[in-house]
């Protein structure tokens, strides 16, 4: 593999010049323990500082007991200060009050659930090889595509299309990072799938702009 590249379960895959693990860069796979949050492989977050609790700094409402999930695909990048506001967040919102008594003490009835406490939520989920900038929020229940950019500081909600460049509070499409044909193509060739050998084999097709040799790839 092309300089001895890191397993997926290496907890700091990046190395300084003084030989010294990049303490504040991990692959999340290795790095996460959380019932309730599925990374996919070489997925990793970057910040200006180490964390020790790296499930609590992306997914600070996403408790183990939370019936909802953070689903992270192959191959994402995430910036400092990305944070995932999961449904377990929410706070009814269809009466007269917001307040979570519930949370502040006092048993359910017979099993009933307390009435100012909401219903689960749905999945956050995230493609491959998606690129959260800097400060991101994404929020309950959004789905992101394959291949998006999401800019720094864009709060997304909702579905987010493969291969958008996502920006602004809410996040809207400013564009798409290719056309309609390409990124057919692009989804049929699901490069993420690969073993990592091919991948890097074909480094220089997938940063750039290759899709015949990345169509042999795929159908070889």
């Amino acid at each position: 593999m092309p300089g001895d590249f890191p397993r997926p379960d290496t907890r700091h895959p990046v190395c300084l010049p003084d030989g010294t693990a990049h303490e504040s860069t991990v692959f999340l796979r290795a790095a996460i323990r959380h019932p309730r949050i599925e990374v996919g492989d070489y997925s990793y977050a970057s910040a200006d500082s180490p964390s020790a609790d790296w499930a609590e700094r992306l997914a600070p409402y996403l408790y183990d007991f939370s019936p909802e999930r953070l689903i992270i695909g192959k191959y994402c990048q995430i910036a400092h200060g990305v944070e995932f506001i999961t449904a377990s967040a929410n706070h009814r919102r269809d009466g007269f009050s917001t307040f979570p008594f519930a949370i502040f003490g006092g048993a359910a009835t017979e099993g009933v659930p307390r009435p100012s406490m909401p219903g689960p939520g749905p999945d956050t989920v995230v493609g491959h090889d998606v690129w959260l900038g800097r400060n991101a929020r994404v929020l309950a229940g959004a789905r992101i595509g394959s291949g998006a950019i999401i800019g720094a500081g864009a709060v997304v909600t909702g579905e987010v299309p493969p291969y958008a460049v996502m920006a602004g509070n809410p996040a809207r499409c400013i564009r798409r990072r290719f056309g309609a044909p390409t990124i057919d193509r692009l989804l049929k060739i699901a490069w993420w799938d690969w073993p990592v050998d091919r991948v890097l084999a074909h480094e220089a097709a997938i940063c750039g702009f290759d899709l015949p040799t990345l169509e042999r790839a795929a159908a070889g």
